[in-house]
């Protein structure tokens, strides 16, 4: 993580998603759609064993 600063103020950005926005738009959507899936996949493994628990 790295600390950025915007026209809001100073927020913290993952390495990866800056390197991402080098690259273009393709390549920063294309990032985050894959950052995406991989959260929901984690959620969801996640979600299956609190509910296993139970």
């Amino acid at each position: 993580m790295r600390q950025i600063e915007t026209k809001t103020g100073k927020r913290w950005r993952c390495i990866k998603s800056i390197e991402a926005t080098k690259g273009g738009r393709l390549a920063r959507e294309a990032f985050g759609r894959q950052t995406t899936d991989a959260n929901k996949a984690e959620a969801k493994s996640k979600a299956r064993l609190v509910n296993a628990e139970r």
